[in-house]
């Protein structure tokens, strides 16, 4: 029997790779190195979905990804969130007052810099935090550390010199699962949150008009971003976030209304909140 497979970005240890191993146990996880890598592995088949963060509660939405989602064909089935956690991490037997450098993605440097100021280190920007402690295993330098997600030093044999160093302890992402099929894989019977990808032709910056007809509904819109449409000032694409399903009478009719101010709407993904959004509320 072949195996399940999930596709995430980044290097074994990241933070992708823990929610996808946490929430998908029996699957089999596929480091890729871009995004475009992730969305081509599902569309491809070598990968049956995708986790991809979406949020995050200190850097807000993660880039390029409202480029991908629109055009992938994939949809969102599940959401995950995920409590941040960086550990300071060198070569087995270094001290932390042997330390120079420290080396992290840019948000992760960013999100740590109360113990690189406290330690006077000079922080070094990598393409990946887990990639961050694979460089330093493959250096051996005394001198050099990572912020890394613990995973790391585990799968890199690394010391951890300091656990849960991120400035703030809210620090949370949220993560999408991708599918090619509506609703794969998820065994609930009611979902209660969805996307929706709404254009219109309208000049840049100008609000959407029938946003608010979700919020005249009585249904909790979370959020809706507006992006400029392959770069001209003639049409703004806007993803929105609402709570209830599209077969719900008041969100039908809220939906139905939007159509009277766009040209085009696509729900992105139907599926079950993840029991943190209730849990933080």
């Amino acid at each position: 029997m072949t195996s399940r497979r999930i596709a995430y970005q980044g290097e074994p240890g990241a933070n992708s790779h823990i929610v996808a191993n946490r929430h998908y146990p029996d699957w089999d996880t596929l480091p890729c190195a871009s995004f475009e890598d992730v969305f081509a592995a599902v569309e491809s088949g070598e990968a049956e979905l995708a986790m991809i963060p979406i949020d995050n509660s200190i850097a807000g939405r993660v880039a390029d990804i409202h480029h991908f989602l629109p055009t992938s064909g994939l949809h969102i089935i599940a959401e995950h969130f995920l409590r941040i956690q960086f550990s300071l991490m060198a070569m087995p037997g270094v001290t932390i007052d042997q330390i120079k450098t420290v080396h992290s993605h840019v948000h992760a440097l960013g999100q740590c810099r109360k113990i690189i100021r406290e330690h006077g280190l000079t922080p070094v920007i990598s393409g990946d935090t887990a990639g961050a402690a694979r460089e330093i295993a493959a250096a051996g330098d005394p001198t050099q550390a990572a912020i890394s997600p613990p995973m790391a030093a585990e799968i890199y044999g690394l010391d951890v010199l300091a656990h849960d160093i991120e400035d703030e302890d809210h620090n949370t992402t949220r993560f999408v699962v991708l599918s090619p099929r509506t609703g794969a894989c998820t065994g609930w019977q009611r979902p209660d949150g969805h996307d929706v990808r709404v254009q219109r032709p309208q000049p840049a910056g100008r609000p959407l008009q029938g946003s608010g007809r979700l919020r005249h509904q009585r249904r909790q819109h979370d959020q809706a971003q507006s992006y400029m449409v392959d770069g001209e000032f003639t049409a703004t694409q806007f993803l929105a976030e609402v709570d209830g399903h599209p077969d719900d009478l008041p969100l039908a009719r809220a939906l139905e209304r939007l159509t009277f101010f766009t040209t085009d709407i696509t729900v992105m993904g139907v599926y079950p909140a993840d029991p943190f959004r209730a849990a933080s509320r």
